[in-house]
């Protein structure tokens, strides 16, 4: 199954088709009891770094609840979904009328992932709930993640959190929820999950199969940074060899030769290689976030504050090439000369 068609890593099984989840205990009981105790919110705020299982938790729990629609049945831990059961098939295949999934939409004339959640998926959602349940009980909206939210889906996804519907549940999931409208962070219950440990990202990929390289094992744990997704990357998508060139060139600054510069934005910028360009855009992120937080460690506030406001540019810098489908090449070329010019 491929990125492009279903929004899946290679290698990866999708969140609605996924039996089993490693780590995050506390929060699946905490979901679990809340949910009995009669006394759940009606929107559950996930939150974590990306790849960390959350969309998995999401379709678990909503197994759970159209599994058990009376709280006072349900057991006090979460059940693991059942993929031969007719509700496991029916929420494995996306058929299930009491789950809505809403994520970024294929574009129909590219037939790429479009680079967000519009008002137009939002108002499926008001379609959703405007037809009656199949159970009379739980209807689930799934939001993954809503960081992807434009502004206008954003807005509309706030009146109806506003004036939920009867039985109701929205699960939100965000990276990062400081980029969220406030007002939407303000009517969801929060519930942080922690970046997975290393015995239960190697448990992950033995489950999907992926071997981890032996002799680069521990390399690969430690810049996985507890995401599945990030040592997917790294393992079936060349992940590795672009951070190596991306470290040679930011190490040598202004020193860094063109060539290996140009060569690196040509392989990021290729035809397909969405998820790497999307994996760099991230690592470069990343990079200079590290390099604000170690100059404030350092006392060196003014280097810090200057770093950090160049994290917030490329941010920009990303998203406004992403908004208007600019020359990844060029985009690629400036973020690595401004790293090396204001963040060496």
């Amino acid at each position: 199954m491929s990125q492009e068609q279903a929004g899946v890593l290679d290698g990866a099984i999708a969140p609605a088709e996924q039996t089993c989840l490693f780590g995050h205990d506390a929060a699946q009981a905490f979901l679990a009891q809340t949910y009995r105790s009669g006394k759940g919110h009606h929107a559950i705020l996930i939150e974590g770094p990306e790849g960390i299982g959350k969309a998995t938790l999401a379709f678990r729990f909503a197994h759970h609840v159209l599994t058990y629609p009376d709280p006072t049945t349900a057991p006090d831990t979460l059940i693991a979904p059942a993929p031969d059961s007719g509700l496991g098939r029916q929420i494995a295949s996306g058929a299930s009328h009491n789950l809505l999934h809403l994520s970024r939409p294929v574009d129909e004339k590219t037939g790429k992932i479009r680079t967000a959640i519009t008002v137009d998926e939002v108002r499926r959602a008001g379609k959703f709930f405007a037809q009656t349940s199949g159970t009379g009980n739980w209807r689930i909206v799934i939001i993954d993640p809503a960081d992807d939210l434009n502004r206008n889906a954003a807005n509309a996804i706030l009146k109806i959190l506003e004036e939920p519907p009867r039985n109701a549940l929205f699960l939100v999931l965000t990276h990062a929820p400081g980029k969220l409208l406030p007002t939407i962070r303000s009517r969801c219950l929060p519930l942080g999950l922690a970046p997975l440990s290393d015995r239960d990202i190697a448990l992950s990929l033995d489950n999907l199969g992926v071997a981890l390289p032996a002799a680069q094992s521990e390399r690969l744990l430690a810049a996985a940074g507890g995401s599945v997704a990030t040592a997917l990357k790294l393992i079936n998508y060349g992940g590795f060899d672009i951070l190596e060139a991306f470290h040679a060139i930011v190490a040598a600054a202004g020193a860094a030769p063109r060539k290996d510069v140009h060569k690196l934005a040509e392989v990021l910028s290729a035809k397909d290689s969405d998820t790497l360009y999307d994996f760099f855009c991230g690592q470069a992120i990343d990079h200079v976030m590290e390099k604000a937080r170690a100059a404030a460690l350092h006392g060196d506030i003014d280097k810090a504050e200057h770093v950090a406001r160049l994290s917030s540019s490329l941010t920009e810098k990303f998203g406004v090439a992403a908004a208007y489908n600019l020359d990844r090449k060029q985009t690629i070329i400036e973020v690595l000369d401004d790293i090396a010019a204001r963040a060496s």
